[in-house]
């Protein structure tokens, strides 16, 4: 071989399979602490509930296995089936209002202009509130006889609805409420937005897109993955739903039951009347009809969910 000869070494392509074995890895390291720490503090407690459920244990003495007894006592209570509209009435408005603010948030912090950093800041603020002092501030505001709300309304010749008072308006006033400390997710949307290529941008401009027809053709598709986690969160939370309608209603879920949720008659039960085998019944219910609308939700993913390089 001559001095002249180029020897070319072809290095080996990294492949897809490679990168996501990397990356499974990876994820695996970091749920390796959660892992442990659910082993060690979790699995026995959740495991005795099963037990638990099929028992009539009240904390104060050990119970008796009574079989499904409690499972069927649930759906001929009335306070369950109303705890369970509340809360499906709660998450069927507040989630979708939640991912359609929550973007339409983002997308507008998300404008260069000066000193949009202290408009960030603003909308995060309220995340920061505890939510029992959310609560008080709100009752306040809504108070229909001397509340800011109905202040305003008032002033404008519009008579205000009883808000928390009224078993029309509660549910509608605690969905406000919530919207209210939507900041963490449109963080989440920010840092979605910001890994958006600009370089798509650039293209659409070329071929004369306008502002909408860019967010509905790039920008929406390209956030799916974020709004697909958000949606997931959401779900979970909003079935989840206690301190507020706890905290306003003193526990008593008023008025009508209109404020009463499904953790909060779980809670009654469990820690208020003393029926632990009956809590735990209703919790396991729970978990089934979460994880349910979780698997859901993932097997749905593949239709509307984009990936950026795939």
């Amino acid at each position: 071989m001559s001095k002249t000869d180029i020897i070319t070494i072809t290095p080996k392509p990294v492949t897809r399979n490679r990168v996501t074995r990397r990356e499974n890895l990876y994820g695996w390291l970091f749920a390796i602490p959660w892992l442990i720490g659910l082993l060690l503090f979790f699995s026995f407690p959740l495991l005795s509930s099963i037990y638990f459920s099929f028992t009539s244990y009240s904390i104060l003495e050990p119970g008796e296995f009574v079989g499904w007894q409690n499972y069927r006592q649930l759906f001929q209570d009335d306070v369950f089936w109303a705890a369970v509209y509340n809360t499906l009435y709660f998450a069927v408005f507040f989630v979708p209002l939640s991912i359609l603010f929550g973007v339409a948030l983002a997308l507008f912090l998300n404008i260069k202009v000066k000193g949009m950093a202290v408009y960030r800041t603003l909308y995060f603020l309220p995340t920061l509130v505890p939510q029992v002092a959310l609560a008080v501030l709100w009752m306040w505001l809504l108070n229909p006889q001397f509340g800011l709300v109905n202040g305003v309304l008032n002033s404008i010749g519009i008579e205000g609805p009883a808000w928390l008072g009224s078993e029309a308006w509660s549910k509608p006033s605690l969905i406000l409420m919530s919207l209210w400390g939507i900041g963490q997710s449109v963080i989440i949307y920010l840092a979605g937005l910001h890994d958006i290529p600009q370089d798509y941008y650039d293209a659409a401009d070329v071929d004369g897109a306008n502002w909408l027809q860019k967010i509905r053709t790039i920008t929406v598709p390209l956030l799916t993955p974020v709004i697909f986690f958000n949606l997931i969160m959401g779900v979970i939370g909003a079935f989840q739903q206690f301190t507020l309608p706890y905290t306003l209603t003193k526990g008593q879920g008023t008025p009508a039951n209109s404020m009463m949720f499904y953790v909060m008659h779980l809670y009654d039960n469990g820690f208020k009347y003393f029926k632990m085998g009956y809590a735990s019944a209703m919790a396991w219910i729970l978990f089934i009809v979460i994880m349910g609308l979780t698997v859901l939700i993932f097997a749905t993913s593949k239709r509307w969910v984009h990936y950026q390089g795939k």
